[in-house]
């Protein structure tokens, strides 16, 4: 039988609000789009749906506004078996991400934060005995900061792992208050803008990784895209190929592969196997439309 997997994800939810497009338009310009699409997204709520999906139990501590979108947001956690217990109700928006992708599959992504701007460190610590009872938190940057510092201080406080996705990146992140993450997984850009180092090529990436391991944090791993993943750490690094797809739709792509991660690696505590699974979910959830609705059940 199967590990059980319980996995606390802080952080945010979105309603996506997708526009796929011929080109952007230019100042003043009304350009007509072929198809729009609305989906439940945000980065936290990604993460957790991915997990949960594949079969871990998550408690979700996240806002929510006093709008439509909110109702939308609590029954797609419903629906994906996701607890509400921690899920707060705001007199705010809700947050919203409108989102552009073109033919090329490529994605362009505004996000309001709304209620995710709410989440506060107390409500960090309501929700302790349920997090108490996790093996892994996962956190990111689309709430405040003090907050993402408040969970990774019960982190710590609990021996609970922390994986941090230091996504969308933010020029206030200081290094100095992520030493002891056991996981921290940005993409090529994030990297760079956390270590102001080029990451032009896998060497580059490598340096730029390492100085992050130097900061105290145990494992780095850099998301590549259709390239894979670099592993980074104490003993060396290892480049896991992420396999071949025809890519529709890269929306959620990077959240596919750390909720799938996350569920690996507490179920089996091997962080290379873990990589290799979030890459090729990851590659799977590309090859259909949507954020969440292209990821698969287990």
């Amino acid at each position: 039988m199967a590990h059980a997997t319980r996995i606390a994800v802080v952080g945010s939810n979105m309603v996506d609000l997708i526009s796929y497009i011929h080109r952007m338009p230019g100042e003043g310009e009304t350009v007509e789009a072929p198809d729009f699409r609305m989906g439940c997204g945000g980065k936290g709520a990604n993460q957790a749906v991915a997990a949960a999906r594949l079969g871990s139990e998550v408690v979700m501590v996240t806002r929510v506004g006093d709008d439509v979108f909110a109702e939308t947001t609590l029954k797609n956690f419903e629906d994906n078996r996701i607890g509400t217990e921690h899920v707060l109700r705001t007199r705010a928006s809700s947050g919203v991400a409108p989102i552009f992708v073109d033919p090329e599959s490529r994605n362009s992504i505004l996000i309001i934060k709304g209620a995710n701007a709410l989440l506060t460190p107390q409500d960090v610590e309501e929700a302790r005995d349920a997090i108490a009872r996790c093996e892994l938190i996962v956190l990111q940057l689309e709430i405040p900061l003090e907050t993402v510092a408040a969970a990774m201080a019960l982190g710590a406080e609990l021996d609970i792992p922390v994986l941090l996705n230091p996504a969308p990146a933010s020029p206030d992140l200081d290094l100095s208050r992520i030493t002891g993450v056991e996981f921290l997984v940005p993409n090529e850009s994030e990297l760079e803008l956390l270590t102001g180092m080029p990451v032009d090529g896998i060497e580059d990436i490598q340096r730029a990784a390492e100085v992050l391991l130097a900061a105290g944090i145990r494992n780095v791993i850099v998301t590549l895209g259709a390239r894979g993943a670099l592993w980074i750490h104490e003993g060396g690094r290892e480049l896991i190929a992420a396999p071949a797809v025809r890519a529709v739709d890269t929306t959620g792509a990077g959240d596919a592969f750390i909720g799938c991660f996350a569920t690996q690696w507490v179920r089996t505590r091997d962080v290379a196997e873990a990589i290799r699974a979030g890459t090729a979910y990851a590659a799977d959830s590309v090859t259909r439309q949507g954020t969440q609705s292209s990821y698969a059940w287990a």
